[in-house]
């Protein structure tokens, strides 16, 4: 199979999304929706131990990756226009093996 060429839509999209400072802090994202440590460390593929220390104070702090934010905010997006995504459009964005198994 041979990748598909990139249209000038593409190719601006990925320019667009390269240069996005998308980003949610854990304190925003927690202050928002009322969710566990153990749901934040599911969302950026995290230990709970190492979203704890994103709460912590002085030494034992630990500043979570830019990943990390980016993560929290798609997550934040999500939660917020879940409504709006049509739904085939979440089905291929959010699909589970159980929901592929059974289509």
């Amino acid at each position: 199979m041979n990748p598909r060429p990139l249209s000038p839509r593409e190719q601006h999209l990925i320019e667009r999304y390269s240069y996005c400072q998308l980003g949610m802090t854990p304190q925003r994202f927690y202050a928002k929706w009322q969710v566990s440590q153990e749901d934040m460390a599911a969302i950026c593929s995290r230990s709970v131990s190492t979203v704890r220390g994103w709460f912590r104070k002085g030494r034992s702090y630990r500043r979570p990756t830019p990943v990390d934010l980016r993560h929290l905010a798609l997550m934040d997006f999500l939660l917020d226009n879940f409504d709006q995504i049509p739904a085939d459009l979440r089905q291929a964005l959010c699909s589970t093996e159980q929901e592929d198994d059974h289509t």
